[in-house]
């Protein structure tokens, strides 16, 4: 790495304006020294004003009880999101609905995922109404700060499927250093002993706690001994929060048909499932470039493109399986609800 240091500086140097956030991959983002100078808390600083402009830019759209909850927790939770017949409708089309899948394995858990592309949605047709609803599409492009199509997925998630160490994601952490957006409309009940979405409201605000917290992270995370930490995703424990000035955490054991959107800067977890059930949920993500000015002009998010994001994703990423890391692995043709 030394002998190829002078030509890759240039590509590090570059990589400090975009959503890089791995300590151990770029020796910049990574330095100990200009951490301590105050390297990641200017970014992360830089990122949330430009959220924020962005943020602005998007307000009038939103319903204005989601914008105030959300600006206040972080999360929304609104419960019978969609018409009763709708909403069994989509759940019925997508219960039905089978085609490749990928999954990942982390710890005892296993997460499936069958994109939402265009086949998925001609055999959904119930999909299209809420994916049009205004105000699924104005929250989560508010939350996410950007004018853009989310990567959407019918995900599943499977915990207790094998003997192996807990699943990393029952760790309270931060996605990253700057807001993004995940979403998820659950399709079936999701009681505390199937493993909720967990969420420290109020954590995605950028407080002199938290300012100082993401510094001395900056300053040892690189050759600690949490791998997702110093990939940038920095991980909190339970006791913690309450010297950042932070409430306990909120878990949303919901019923059905319930939607749920999260800045995932702020602290979240997925709760320890006590049963192997199976958690089945439409599921969005959506992250852009924090330090990109506009909110909007999106390629990837015109029709025809937005769609097939996720093959093509996939398609490279097997392409590239000799050389990067792929967690996300073909299982063949599964329904969601599949073991």
């Amino acid at each position: 790495m030394r002998l190829f240091a002078p030509l890759l500086t240039p590509v590090w140097a570059a990589q400090l304006l975009t959503g890089a956030k791995s300590f151990v991959d770029n020796p910049l983002i990574g330095s100990a020294r200009l951490n301590a100078m105050g390297l990641h808390v200017a970014r992360v600083r830089l990122a949330h004003a430009m959220t924020a402009r962005r943020r602005a830019a998007l307000a009038g759209m939103v319903h204005p009880e989601d914008r105030v909850r959300f600006d206040r927790d972080g999360v929304v939770e609104i419960r019978d999101f969609l018409p009763a017949s709708l909403f069994a409708d989509l759940r019925q089309q997508i219960a039905d609905y089978r085609n490749e899948a990928r999954e990942a394995v982390q710890g005892d858990t296993i997460t499936r995922r069958l994109a939402l592309d265009p086949t998925a949605r001609r055999a959904i047709p119930a999909f299209a109404a809420f994916h049009n609803n205004a105000r699924w599409r104005a929250l989560t492009r508010y939350v996410a700060s950007f004018d853009i199509e989310p990567l959407l997925y019918i995900q599943s998630i499977l915990p207790n499927r094998h003997v192996a160490p807990p699943d990393p994601q029952i760790q309270f952490h931060a996605d990253t250093f700057y807001p993004a957006m995940k979403a998820w409309l659950f399709l079936e009940d999701v009681p505390v002993e199937n493993g909720p979405f967990t969420y420290v409201k109020g954590s995605h605000r950028l407080t002199p706690e938290r300012i100082a917290w993401e510094r001395q992270k900056s300053l040892t995370v690189r050759d600690g001994d949490c791998r997702l930490s110093a990939r940038g995703s920095f991980r909190i424990m339970p006791e913690e929060l309450a010297g950042l000035g932070l409430p306990a955490p909120t878990r949303f054991a919901v019923p059905a048909n319930t939607l749920v959107v999260a800045d995932t800067f702020g602290f979240h977890a997925r709760t320890q499932a006590s049963v192997s059930a199976t958690r089945i949920e439409l599921w969005a993500y959506g992250r852009r470039n924090p330090f990109r000015p506009i909110k909007g002009l999106d390629i990837w998010s015109l029709p025809g493109i937005a769609e097939r994001r996720i093959g093509l994703r996939w398609w490279l990423a097997d392409r590239a399986a000799g050389l990067v890391s792929h967690p996300w692995k073909a299982v063949g043709i599964k329904g969601a609800a599949d073991e």
